[in-house]
């Protein structure tokens, strides 16, 4: 990697506030380049409509970074694009951006891609299945497994609360059947390598919950702690992995067991997230684990009825980029 990064950062939903915090990124110095993706007229206009005084200038690929301008690699729009208002003629652009920033990682032209929110309701709307930016992803670059892992700062020592999960968007009744010793081995793997590899944690220690109240209370509320949960614990330490559990989720996310851990593995979704954004919402992230390339991604969605308005916090992105690049620099 060159020693000014490129970044690339889509700017997602075109009827949502992607675009204007795109264009605060231009607010800020960056030890990178940013290349926003997108229309670059919808960028501009939009960035004019919140007030914010920056140029927008087409991306060439090797020229330098300036202060309070914004790089656009401008991927034109199917049809115009108005704040608030959702158009299914531009669901092919939204994942054109994924597209060009996936392809230029993996050339190596970007040292990682960072996305703004989408709106996958439209995507679907548009005959096109969607089911979010982590599947997407894996599809694209050919992985078979990835894992989603949502991270932010927390309290006065601003720590890192990483959360990491073994299922993600399944109904509540399909979980158990769903955290299988392969998958739940798999899982495991993949988010030790990548806290490793490209966090830099040398031996990483990961805090497991357990499926069940009371992390099964001793097969008596539950058998998946006794029969999934701990033999695959049990194996992945003979390989010297440092495996806390299975814990009861009701006390892990205590400042005491976490100060134990450098990441949590939750077992469903609505376990681990609750805590992780109560704790850090404008300010969390979601990383996407597995892939063979740097994906970050702001933790909210495309809040429709802030578009336009300049209240939205672009606090999220700006974790994002940071976290992207830390990332990038640990890996090489």
């Amino acid at each position: 990697m060159s020693a000014t990064p490129v970044v690339a950062v889509t700017s997602g939903e075109p009827a949502g506030i992607g675009p204007e915090l795109c264009a605060m990124l231009a607010t800020r110095e960056w030890p990178a380049r940013l290349v926003v993706l997108g229309d670059r007229a919808l960028i501009a206009e939009r960035a004019a409509a919140i007030g914010l005084h920056i140029a927008v200038r087409p991306y060439v690929a090797g020229s330098v970074a300036l202060p309070g301008t914004l790089d656009v690699l401008d991927l034109p729009l199917a049809r115009s694009a108005r704040a608030g208002q959702l158009d299914v003629a531009n669901a092919h652009y939204v994942l054109q951006l994924l597209d060009r920033a996936i392809e230029g990682c993996q050339r190596g032209e970007f040292a990682a891609m960072v996305t703004a929110p989408v709106q996958k309701s439209i995507i679907n709307d548009a005959g096109i299945p969607f089911t979010g930016h982590t599947e997407y992803l894996a599809e694209k670059t050919g992985t078979a497994r990835v894992v989603m892992m949502l991270a932010g700062q927390t309290g006065q020592s601003r720590e890192w609360l990483r959360v990491a999960l073994a299922t993600t968007h399944l109904p509540l009744k399909d979980v158990p059947a769903a955290i299988t010793p392969q998958d739940l081995t798999r899982t495991l793997r993949i988010l030790h390598a990548d806290l490793r590899d490209k966090f830099g944690l040398a031996s990483p220690r990961i805090l497991v919950a357990g499926l069940n109240p009371h992390a099964g209370e001793s097969g008596h509320m539950g058998h998946e702690e006794l029969d999934v949960i701990e033999p695959v614990l049990t194996t992945l330490r003979a390989e010297g992995m440092q495996l806390i559990g299975p814990l009861p989720a009701d006390t892990l996310f205590t400042p005491h067991q976490l100060s134990r851990g450098d990441a949590v593995l939750a077992m469903f979704h609505d376990q681990g997230l609750p805590t992780l954004k109560y704790a850090t919402f404008g300010g969390g992230i979601n990383v996407t684990l597995g892939l063979p390339i740097i994906r970050t991604s702001v933790d909210h969605g495309t809040a429709l009825d802030l578009a336009g308005t300049g209240r939205a916090d672009p606090g999220s992105l700006y974790v994002a980029v940071d976290c992207a690049l830390s990332m990038a620099r640990a890996i090489h």
